[in-house]
């Protein structure tokens, strides 16, 4: 016989509900692929694509405002680990830096107790990733050391801030959102504050622009002008022009420099931050529904809307162009160049009421293909963007005012083959190509692209509370194989929702009642008693509902059939011991005595019966003498039916008969009516004992009241132990074998439940207090823990149960219900020792050798000749447990990965983007996106190769090559124009279209300069400058006197622009890098230069960053792929100790023939793969050791004898 395993492991867990207003920005997605969010003073961690609670976080004393997950842009190694890091910021001004994992702090801060506005962690530093930068209102910026807790710097400015924004292309820059305005700090360094108090602007109000009425019929640039309003100025607005906080939301966008996005209620403003101007205007009509929050896409020029009703907009960014002739929302053809986001698709919005309302969103910050809405009950949504492709007879489907979206060329960075595995949806760059596909040519190849909303999770809370709380029947022997931990939780709208919680999931949720449930009562391990009483009418009546639930089939029955209706409010339902009877107690009337197998009244007291204010069922019955006496009528009646004695005499025939029908009786109604016995209490104290057999109720005998207690409010029955609880908190120990009692004043007010604990010889006892809980061991009379609201917690205790022997239940008002150990101390657990109905993965929560071994296992097998996901199929000498983790992990992979996994066309580099999508490893996915680029262009200049290569997506800005950033710059530039709307604006224009070498338009602009401004002469004479430079060389020697004289004096920009007048442009680079303008060098370079120049002056750029007090050694090396400077790549990261990555470079290089071989090449070779081997070696992964060992030659040949020792030591 197979014997039955049953698991009835319960770790603790917190079950939350609805959010408070505080926790309304608190939410984030971490590269870690996980969503964290705070609920009242917890944190919680779920996982988004089975939507699982994984983490429930509890150490904050006041609601959670903010949560941030830790970047993961830097290497990881056995040193430096992937670890599930989160900072949590609370009201009180406490920030919390957790290791999730664990559920242990790393540390904790505080500077203020007033909330925190806004934090960040910084990524661009290679050399730490533990800052944490924070607001702590008013006007105080403060960097911290999120590992140890120490304060690094703080600076203080004039204005209250409220949130800021780090430029993503430049981390030196940092924009503060005041309730003035905005503040541009330019010196931002994790080393010391900023020295200056930034430069302040001051933001216009957008509700006077014209984007909301019909602007005057006009043509060309005017109307261009009227449509959009300056936004920006030094000077402060005057108060009717001024709104102080109508802007929501300032946020830099990631997918283009110098950009900015603005958020009022009714538009998107986005601003073009080289002229202070807006360019691009998103507006909703007049019955549109307005804006709460925005979140800008880095892979594409997206935005994700989260709309006041809860609906999320997503809407793309495309930069119209003249000869389109695209009609504009006036209807007219409008021949301007325009920044417009066409709305692609929208979700389905929610009910919104008093209390339901969407809090924020957040998006995968890996994929960009997800987004999250939490609402304030307490829901999660998981929303996906899924594409669907359509033939060229779709196109122009969608209307005329959008522009169409193409499917990218490439997926993972190398063209698709007709044959290979796609899978577009992973990523939003593998949905929707980039801009530089909206060229006819290559549109024309591209098929059409439809995007949709689809939500694939959802996590629903707790509702409002109050609750009343109820465990199932305990485990026993007996009911070990059906036994499941179920908890039924009573609320306040009459629903009763069952949790399991082995898994911490809704079991079931059961709309029985149509008023506040008062409580729960099980009658078996599959069902239950429930009932609810409405508010009182005038007359004090109410109707009671009493219902009886299978929790099998979800019926629900009338348990008092038609009474309820206009009576005294039931106080309290008590099941008997054995779930035979039940007691219903009322307000002012008699109580009641049911029969719960046949649902039908036994007995209504009579009205002189004493008013009930507490009862208790006793545990003791006479049911084994009555099964034994069952059991010796059966022997009996076997004997007789056996006998061959015929001489059996009348009355011994009649007996038997009596007890074969007797017996047929009791098989039938499988019911036998033990007798058992309860106590109760009245107003009075005193105890009365009553006996139930049957339909017949026994006075037993009476205890005069106790006078060191008050109204008995509670009373609690376990073996031979009666405990009592009063109203002013007194308790009362009764030990009925020896006959003694003992009370004990707790000194706390009043005592509202007691509960035993289950288990035999457990003595343990929980007890409710209006300021808290306590729990108490009975045997010794001495009380086990203690919770006090105010003291040890900021929540108020509303009930109490028992989950299992050694962990207490208590319902709060907080919304949340704790399952605690029996200190009630909150203590969170470990993730992975969490029962979870679905695999999760997240190889975070794998050891850090373990999470690296997989990761090593998914990039490459190449000792098979396909790939495998069984881990077990390779060498690989570890514990058992840790292979199965692994494994899991493995199967948790979607069949989508699988597939991909196991495609032998998958290349090696695609492989490693995957694995670093997988990982969310932001270092090592935008290192393999840059890699695979270059690689594909390296490979498509060969001789005899016609793939085309797409250009690398501008958000990498710098890194793109020459051509595509030059045509981008030219249409900005294009843009910032028409926009133009003062002399400064025009002025900037001027400057840069010089720099871009557009001498003919920037000549027409100079000449624009109006006669009474005061530089109308010197406009005048520029313009006769360019217009009449000659390539002669004593001008060019003048020019490039009076240029370098001006640069020595200060005048960087002019001096600049009098060398690219003369095509001096690598010189003005070579002076911008010595005044320390690199950013500004490089883009000069690249729209200027030719490639050899150019890439003269990035490889200065390089060895810039590379240098100690710069210390961005990997933006280095990504600047290195875009020169094709592979092998110096490789040089560059077997120094930084980044063996995993030179080597797989190092193995796609070799593969596209990008390296040319050579003596020093091969010492190179062999020193990279050997020390990629070492690595290996010491995570255990000894298959893949002695692969790379073998590659590497000679250099190898020591560790290959060693490795092949070890094997042969383990075979034996």
């Amino acid at each position: 016989m197979i014997p039955f395993t049953v698991n009835i492991k319960l770790s603790t867990r917190t079950l939350t509900g609805a959010l408070t207003q505080h926790n309304k920005g608190a939410l984030d997605w971490g590269c870690q692929g996980l969503i964290a969010y705070g609920c009242h003073s917890l944190v919680l961690v779920v996982d988004p694509s089975t939507a699982q609670s994984l983490q429930v976080l509890e150490k904050h004393k006041s609601d959670v405002v903010k949560v941030k997950w830790a970047r993961e842009n830097y290497h990881h190694n056995l040193g430096s680990p992937y670890a599930l890091r989160l900072a949590s910021a609370d009201a009180s001004g406490k920030i919390v830096v957790w290791d999730v994992t664990t559920g242990t702090t790393r540390c904790e801060i505080q500077e203020h107790s007033k909330p925190i506005h806004d934090m960040q962690w910084l990524w661009s530093q290679d050399a730490s990733r533990d800052l944490l930068l924070a607001v702590h209102p008013p006007n105080l910026i403060v960097l911290w050391n999120a590992d140890t807790g120490t304060k690094l710097w703080k600076k203080s400015y004039a204005e209250n801030i409220l949130s800021f924004s780090f430029n993503p292309f430049q981390p030196s820059q940092l924009a503060l959102l005041t309730s003035e305005g905005i503040v541009f700090v330019s010196d931002f360094s994790p080393s010391k504050p900023p020295t200056s108090c930034g430069r302040k602007v001051y933001i216009s109000s957008p509700h006077s622009s014209p984007a909301h009425a019909k602007p005057v019929s006009t043509t060309g640039a005017k109307k261009a002008l009227n449509k959009v309003k300056i936004l920006i100025t030094n000077e402060k607005p005057s108060a009717e022009a001024v709104t102080l906080n109508e802007c929501l939301q300032l946020s830099y966008l990631p997918s283009k420099r110098n950009h900015m996005l603005l958020l009022y209620p009714r538009e998107i403003l986005i601003l073009d931050l080289e002229v202070n101007q807006t360019v691009g205007v998103v507006a909703i009509e007049r019955t549109g529904v307005p804006f709460l929050q925005v979140t800008p896409c880095f892979q594409r020029d997206l935005l994700f809307c989260l709309h006041e009703n809860g609906c999320i907009t997503l809407r793309v960014g495309r930069q119209g162009c003249g000869s389109s002739g695209a009609p504009n929302e006036e209807g007219e053809s409008d021949p301007v160049p325009e920044m417009t986001y066409d709305l692609r698709c929208q979700c389905d919005a929610i009910r919104v009421t008093k209390t339901v309302r969407p809090y924020s969103i957040t998006c995968n910050p890996i994929n960009e293909n997800a987004i999250a809405l939490i609402i304030s009950d307490g829901r999660v949504m998981i929303w996906e963007l899924k594409s669907s492709v359509h033939g060229r007879k779709m196109r122009n489907a969608s209307g005329l005012n959008t522009c169409t979206l193409y499917a990218p060329l490439s997926f993972f960075g190398k063209p698709v083959g007709l044959l290979q595995k796609k899978h577009p949806d992973l990523s939003l760059d593998g949905m929707i190509a980039g801009q530089s596909l909206s060229d006819s040519l290559q549109s024309a190849s591209s098929p059409e692209v439809h995007l949709k909303f689809l939500l694939t999770g959802l996590l629903s809370g707790l509702p409002q509370p109050p609750f009343v709380v109820r465990m199932c029947p305990p485990l026993t022997t007996k009911n070990i194989s059906q036994y499941k931990p179920l908890l039924a939780v009573g609320t306040s709208n009459g629903s009763v929702f069952v949790y399991n919680l082995t898994s911490g999931l809704l079991h079931k949720e059961l709309n029985i009642h149509s008023c506040e449930v008062r409580g729960i009562e099980w009658t078996s391990l599959t069902s239950f008693l429930s009932f609810a009483s409405s508010t009182p009418n005038n007359s004090g009546l109410v109707r009671n509902e009493l219902q009886l639930v299978d929790l099998l089939t979800g019926k629900s029955m009338a348990f008092r059939g038609e009474r309820g209706n206009d009576e005294q409010p039931m106080e309290m339902i008590k099941v008997s011991h054995l779930k035979q009877y039940l007691v219903v107690v009322f307000k002012d009337k008699p109580m009641e005595l049911w029969d719960i197998r046949t649902c039908t009244l036994l007995r209504e007291m009579s009205k002189v019966f004493p008013t009930v204010t507490a009862l208790e069922w006793s545990p003791s019955h006479n049911l084994k003498s009555l099964r034994k006496k069952q059991m010796a009528a059966r022997e009996a009646m076997a004997r007789q039916t056996v006998s061959s004695d015929t001489d059996l005499s009348c009355v011994e025939s009649s007996v038997i008969s009596l007890l074969q029908e007797a017996e047929s009786k009791s098989e039938l109604s499988q019911n036998i009516s033990a007798r058992e016995h309860f106590v109760f209490a009245d107003t009075d104290g005193q105890v009365y004992h009553l006996t139930v057999e049957g339909n017949s109720v026994k006075d037993s005998a009476r205890i005069p009241p106790d006078g060191s207690m008050g109204s008995i409010s509670c009373i609690a029955w376990k073996g031979d132990t009666l405990v009592l609880g009063d109203v002013d908190g007194n308790l009362n120990f009764w030990d009925l074998k020896a006959r003694v009692s003992r009370g004990v004043p707790t000194r706390r007010n009043g005592v509202w439940k007691i509960r035993f604990a289950p288990g035999k010889g457990n003595q343990k006892l929980i007890v409710l207090y209006n300021d808290g809980a306590e729990v108490w061991d009975t045997k010794d009379l001495q009380m086990v823990s203690s919770l006090r609201t105010g003291r040890n917690m900021n929540y108020r205790v509303l009930d109490v149960d028992w989950c299992s022997s050694d962990k207490v239940i208590l319902a709060c008002d907080d919304g949340c219900i704790r399952v605690l150990e029996m200190s009630m101390k909150p203590a969170c657990f470990r993730v992975d020792e969490q029962e979870l109905l679905d695999p999760v993965w997240c190889p975070y929560l794998l050891l850090p050798r373990a999470s690296l071994v997989l990761k090593a296992f998914l990039l490459h097998q190449p000792w098979g000749e396909k790939h495998s996901l069984d881990i077990s199929s390779i060498d690989y000498a570890e514990h058992d447990d840790i292979k199965n983790l692994i494994q899991q992990q493995v199967n948790a992979l979607t069949n989508d990965i699988k597939d991909l996994i196991l495609d032998p066309e998958f290349t090696l580099l695609q492989r490693c983007l995957l694995v670093a999508r997988l990982y969310g490893d932001e270092s090592e996915l935008h290192f393999w996106i840059v890699a695979s680029h270059y690689l594909q262009v390296f490979q498509s200049e060969a001789p005899h190769v016609s793939i085309s290569a797409n250009p690398l997506d501008i958000c990498y800005d710098l890194l793109c090559e020459n051509s595509y950033f030059q045509k981008f710059q030219l249409d900005r530039i294009c843009l910032q124009e028409v926009k133009r709307s003062s002399y400064d604006h025009t002025r900037k224009c001027a400057d840069q279209l010089l720099l871009l070498g557009q001498t003919d338009r920037a000549v027409q602009l100079l000449l624009e300069t109006s006669a009474d401004n005061p530089q109308y002469y010197c406009d005048s004479l520029k313009a006769c400058l360019v217009t009449t430079v000659t390539s002669s060389g004593p001008s060019q020697s003048t020019i490039k006197l009076v240029a370098t004289n001006m640069i020595a004096n200060g005048k960087l920009a002019e001096g600049v622009q009098l060398l690219c007048l003369i095509d001096k442009a690598a010189d003005a680079c070579r002076y911008l890098q010595t005044y320390n303008e690199w950013n500004h060098a490089a883009w000069l370079a690249k729209v200027r230069l030719n490639p050899e120049e150019c890439a003269e002056v990035m490889k200065r750029w390089v060895d810039h960053l590379c240098s100690p007090h710069i210390n961005q050694k990997y933006k280095a090396i990504l600047v290195l792929l875009s020169l094709g400077c592979f092998r110096k790549v490789v040089v560059m990261l077997h120094s930084m100790r980044c063996f995993d990555r030179a080597a797989l470079f190092l193995e796609a290089c070799l593969k596209n023939s990008a390296i040319e071989i050579s003596d020093e090449t091969n010492k190179l070779i062999s020193a990279v793969f050997v020390d990629y081997a070492r690595t290996l070696r010491s995570l255990g992964f000894t298959q893949g050791a002695l692969r790379f060992a073998l590659k590497a030659g000679d250099a190898g040949a020591e560790l290959v004898t060693e490795l092949q020792n070890n094997k042969s030591e383990d075979e034996k």
